[in-house]
C-alpha cells in the first residue's frame, strides 16, 4: 500500500462541517500518521522538544525516586514536602542529580516514538483502522525497544538520586563509594564501574523484565487510553475547542488513569533497580516490599508519580503533536486543524 492508499485509510473526522452555501468541508486529520511527517524536520525538532521537556520535569522523577525508596514516610511525607526539604538542603542541584546521565535516554525516546509510529503504520497498511488497536500494539512494541536501550542508563541516574539518603538509621549507599566529595561526573564513573564490579554487564540490568513488567503494559495502556480519550472528549467540550487542547486534555486523563492502575508495580521496579545485590529477586523484592509497606503499595509514590504523569502526558503530548504539526509534508497541511 502506498503513502495515497494510506491516506484513503487515515483516522479523520467522520463528520464534515457545513459552510453557508451547504458544500462540504475538507475532512480534517484527527491523527497525524507517520508516512505523512517530513523525516529531516521530525528527528531534530523532536529531539529539542524532548530535552525541554526533560529538563522542566526533571525534578519530579527526583522527588517520585526518593519518595519510593524511602520506609514508610520517614523523610518525606509528600511531593511538595520532598521539593522543599531537597531544595532547602541541597538546592538547585539536589533537583537535578543523575540529570545529564539521563540525557542519553534522548535516544531511546526517538526509539521509542520510531517504532510506535512503524508499527502503527505497518498495522495501517495491514487494513487496520481502528485508531485505539493500533495504539496498544504500537505503544506495546516501542516500550519493549526504548526499556532495552533506557534501561542501564536509569540504573545510574537513580543511584545517583538516592545516594547518600536516609534509609532508617543507614544511608543509601547500596554499592559502597566515595560520593561525599565527587562531582556529578566523578560519581557517576564510580556507579558505572561499581555496578560493573559487583554484576558485570548483567548488572545494567537490573530490573530489566521489572521494567518491562510495568512499562509495556503502561505504555501499552496510556497510548489507547489516549486515542479513546481523544474519541470521547470532542462530544464533551465546545466545538471551538482547539484540537491540541483535547489532545493535551486527553494525555493528561490517559496518564492519571494509568498511574493509578500500575502505581505497585512501578514502586516494585524502582526499589529492584536501586537496592543492588545479587540475591535480590523478583520474588524476595515483593515479598520484602509487601512486608514493609502493605497497602500502602498502592498509594506511595503515587502523588508525585501522578503528578509527574499528568503534567507529563500534557507536555509531551503538546510538544510531540506541535512537531507533528511543524513536521508535516505539505500536501497534508490543509487536513490538520490546531
Amino acid at each position: 500500500m502506498d503513502s495515497s492508499e494510506c491516506h484513503n485509510r487515515l483516522d479523520v473526522s467522520s463528520k464534515s462541517s457545513q459552510s453557508s452555501n451547504g458544500s462540504s468541508a475538507v475532512p480534517k486529520v484527527v491523527t497525524i500518521e507517520w508516512h505523512m511527517l517530513d523525516k529531516e524536520k521530525f528527528f531534530p525538532l523532536s529531539l529539542t522538544s524532548s530535552f525541554c521537556i526533560r529538563s522542566l520535569l526533571y525534578p519530579l522523577t527526583v522527588v517520585k525516586t526518593k519518595i519510593q525508596v524511602q520506609r514508610h514516610n520517614s523523610i518525606y511525607k509528600g511531593t511538595f514536602d520532598a521539593l522543599w526539604k531537597i531544595s532547602m538542603t541541597e538546592g538547585i542541584h539536589g533537583l537535578y542529580k543523575g540529570f545529564w546521565v539521563s540525557t542519553f535516554q534522548l535516544f531511546s525516546g526517538l526509539a521509542y516514538i520510531t517504532s510506535y509510529e512503524s508499527v502503527r503504520e505497518m498495522l495501517l497498511r495491514q487494513g487496520v483502522t481502528d485508531s485505539r488497536l493500533r495504539a496498544l500494539c504500537g505503544g506495546a512494541a516501542a516500550s519493549v525497544v526504548s526499556q532495552s536501550i533506557i534501561v542501564p542508563f536509569d540504573i545510574v541516574s537513580q543511584h545517583m538520586m538516592v545516594i547518600g539518603q536516609k534509609h532508617g538509621r543507614s544511608v543509601l549507599n547500596p554499592l559502597k563509594i566515595e560520593y561525599q566529595r565527587a562531582n556529578s561526573r566523578e560519581l557517576a564513573t564510580r556507579l558505572i564501574r561499581a555496578v560493573y564490579t559487583q554484576s558485570g554487564v548483567l548488572g545494567f540490568y537490573r530490573g530489566y523484565f521489572a521494567s518491562l513488567l510495568i512499562y509495556v503494559p503502561n505504555s501499552a495502556m496510556w497510548w489507547t487510553l489516549y486515542h479513546t480519550y481523544q474519541g470521547v472528549l470532542p462530544q464533551l467540550l465546545p466545538t471551538a475547542t482547539p484540537a491540541l487542547v483535547t489532545q493535551c486534555l486527553s494525555a493528561s486523563l490517559g496518564g492519571a488513569t494509568t498511574v493509578i492502575l500500575t502505581n505497585p508495580l512501578d514502586l516494585l521496579r524502582a526499589r529492584l533497580q536501586v537496592h543492588a545485590s545479587d540475591n535480590v529477586t523478583l520474588t524476595s523484592t515483593l515479598r520484602h516490599l509487601w512486608k514493609e509497606e502493605r497497602w500502602l503499595v498502592f498509594s506511595k509514590g503515587l502523588s508525585a508519580r501522578g503528578i509527574q504523569s499528568v503534567v507529563h502526558s500534557s507536555i509531551i503530548i503538546a510538544g510531540y503533536e506541535t512537531v507533528k504539526r511543524l513536521s508535516i509534508h505539505g500536501d497534508y497541511q490543509h487536513l490538520v486543524r490546531w
